[in-house]
């Protein structure tokens, strides 16, 4: 085989694995549009005593 045809042989290839993109993504098909709760929901309720349970402290994990 001489080289031009190997060159061929393998630009053949490629273009058959990715000759092609795939299809465009629509915007719309992308995102989803939920309605907000007027209360914000329970993300938004403070609870003092549990809040130790979502922040972390680095003195306190060392025990300073």
């Amino acid at each position: 085989m001489s080289d031009d045809s190997a060159a061929d042989v393998a630009a053949a290839a490629r273009r058959a694995r990715f000759g092609k993109l795939p299809e465009r993504i629509r915007l719309e098909d992308m995102t989803e549009g939920r309605q907000a709760s007027p209360n914000g929901g329970l993300a938004a309720s403070y609870d003092p005593e549990g809040a130790w349970q979502y922040f972390s402290c680095l003195a306190l994990d060392l025990g300073l």
